[in-house]
């Protein structure tokens, strides 16, 4: 495991110097075997790790990889850009198992982030909780969804069809549309937050609903 992390480290983090490396291995290949056909082999790969390097690398942390933090110690603007936005260089700091810490870097283009995404966030959190294979501490994977920032991202998304929801019954307290509507929203978000004031809500909206039929 530790040998499969470290080469993922290397082809999520050095996509330059990866693609010199399939050209000599493909290129030694091609030669010793004589057949040419290996060398076509190197376009795809090259490709195919500089789109997916990073989150073949995130998914297998998270498969395989024990969970631990992290504390950024460096964000530095670069001047490049990736949809528009600037990539940032980052250094940071992993706790090790035996409480002592090793350091590790990644960019904003290099990043193992789990789940996996279209997106890229970087918690802003103090300590980040993260993925690693013991041994070799520095090739991490974050688990945005389990970070403060994440959770709060999270809860907001679930949240929003129930304000939708809401703003439509408050518009118009006497539709049994926006009633129904509401009380689904509701139901949907109390499997994921169960308190105790939105399942009173469902059920004063459920006596309302009654009481218009």
């Amino acid at each position: 495991m530790v040998l499969i992390s470290k080469i993922l480290f290397f082809t999520s983090h050095h996509g330059f110097y990866t693609v010199i490396l399939l050209f000599v291995f493909f290129g030694l290949l091609s030669y010793l075997t004589k057949k040419a056909w290996f060398l076509i082999l190197i376009i795809p790969l090259a490709i195919l790790n500089g789109v997916g390097g990073q989150f073949l690398n995130a998914w297998f942390l998270n498969r395989y990889g024990v969970e631990s933090t992290a504390i950024i110690t460096s964000d530095v603007e670069t001047n490049s850009t990736l949809n528009d936005m600037y990539i940032h260089d980052y250094e940071a700091i992993v706790k090790k198992q035996d409480g002592k810490y090793t350091t590790t870097f990644f960019s904003t283009t290099t990043a193992a982030i789990y789940p996996i995404r279209n997106s890229i966030r970087i918690p802003g959190d103090k300590d980040i909780p993260v993925k690693y294979i013991p041994g070799y501490e520095k090739n991490m994977v974050i688990l945005y969804d389990e970070s403060r920032e994440g959770k709060i991202l999270l809860q907001n998304e679930k949240l929003a069809p129930v304000n939708t929801a809401k703003t439509k019954y408050e518009a118009d307290r006497t539709d049994k549309e926006f009633i129904e509507e509401y009380i689904n929203a509701l139901e949907n978000y109390v499997k994921y937050d169960d308190t105790a004031a939105y399942k009173e809500k469902i059920e004063e909206l459920k006596q309302e609903l009654k009481q218009l039929k």
